[in-house]
């Protein structure tokens, strides 16, 4: 979010890193959703300019904490404020913030057209970076309807568009998202190629919440794989970097797959532990995979091992930007 001069009296707060950033976020949280509000209520272009962009600003935050209904409520404010500029750019971000935020909610009907929408208004445009993201986007949205081929197809696009733009850390996602969506193909050697393309592009831009999703990827290839201690050495790699930044959905989703390489493994009371603490993490979100892993501990052995399809494993797949 570009910044104005501060004001007479007003000092930037010194954020020496993201673990003091994410602190100052989780303290500010509720004031930070009452300035969107009160910024959009003012009924001036300027402050509607500045709730859209606070708005946008804090999508990886809502995103990583689980905060899904507050995500809604603020992009629903951003897009009205966005729609009141009469601006095509602010327009398309604003559908697709309020598309991304429906989808976490299983709004898929919703948030669908608005990604379509966005995606015809960033090429009208000429915006290859809007385009990008609203394929992955798009991407997501397609994975959550089976459509892999589509997923797939999108977050190919998505690469291509940003490595024109010279847009390395977005490439870097981008590219565990295609080796994500070779995996769930069934495409594992395509998969560790590209997954391993995105960790060492990570890790030199020290992206540590990256390198997360993309461990948690490799993870995935190697249980199909049958190499299970490779795959509980990558999910554990995955959970340590996820809890160093505070994000319970996928650290609950990379517990449930360790869970399922301990049973494949005939470790199943250390499976059973695993799915515990995800759900102990899930509960609270009100997310619907805790009623699956609920089951699982409720005796349905039977289904133990089968995996519940929680299909995470690309920082959810849809690219901020």
């Amino acid at each position: 979010m570009p910044l104005a001069p501060p004001p007479p009296g007003a000092a930037p707060e010194p954020l020496a890193d993201d673990v003091r950033a994410l602190a100052w976020l989780g303290a500010e949280y509720g004031a930070l959703l009452a300035v969107i509000d009160a910024a959009a209520a003012a009924g001036r272009p300027g402050h509607d300019r500045s709730a859209c962009l606070l708005a946008w600003a804090l999508e990886p935050f809502f995103d990583r904490r689980g905060h899904w209904h507050d995500w809604q409520q603020a992009q629903h404010t951003a897009l009205d404020a966005a729609l009141r500029l009469a601006d095509p750019a602010m327009e398309a971000r604003g559908l697709r913030g309020l598309a991304r935020a429906e989808g976490r909610l299983g709004l898929l009907d919703r948030c669908e057209p608005r990604l379509e929408r966005a995606l015809e208004l960033f090429t009208g445009l000429g915006d290859d970076l809007g385009r990008a993201n609203t394929h992955r986007s798009l991407g997501w949205v397609s994975e959550q309807r089976g459509d892999l081929t589509g997923a797939l197809r999108h977050n190919q696009l998505a690469l291509d568009l940003f490595r024109s733009t010279g847009h390395r850390a977005a490439q870097a996602g981008v590219l565990n998202s295609v080796g994500w969506y070779h995996a769930l193909r069934g495409e594992y050697r395509q998969a560790l190629n590209h997954c391993f393309d995105a960790l060492a592009m990570l890790q030199e831009l020290g992206d540590r919440y990256g390198q997360a999703t993309t461990w948690d990827s490799i993870a995935y290839v190697y249980h199909h794989l049958g190499r299970h201690p490779h795959a509980l050495l990558g999910y554990r790699n995955a959970l340590t970097l996820l809890r160093e930044h505070g994000v319970p959905y996928l650290e609950a989703v990379t517990l449930v797959r360790i869970g399922d390489t301990l049973f494949a493994t005939g470790d199943h009371e250390a499976a059973r532990a695993s799915w515990r603490e995800a759900l102990a993490l899930l509960t609270p979100l009100g997310h619907p995979d805790a009623d699956r892993v609920g089951a699982r501990l409720r005796g349905q052995d039977e289904h133990l091992g089968a995996g519940i399809g929680v299909g995470v494993g690309v920082g959810v797949g849809v690219g901020v930007g």
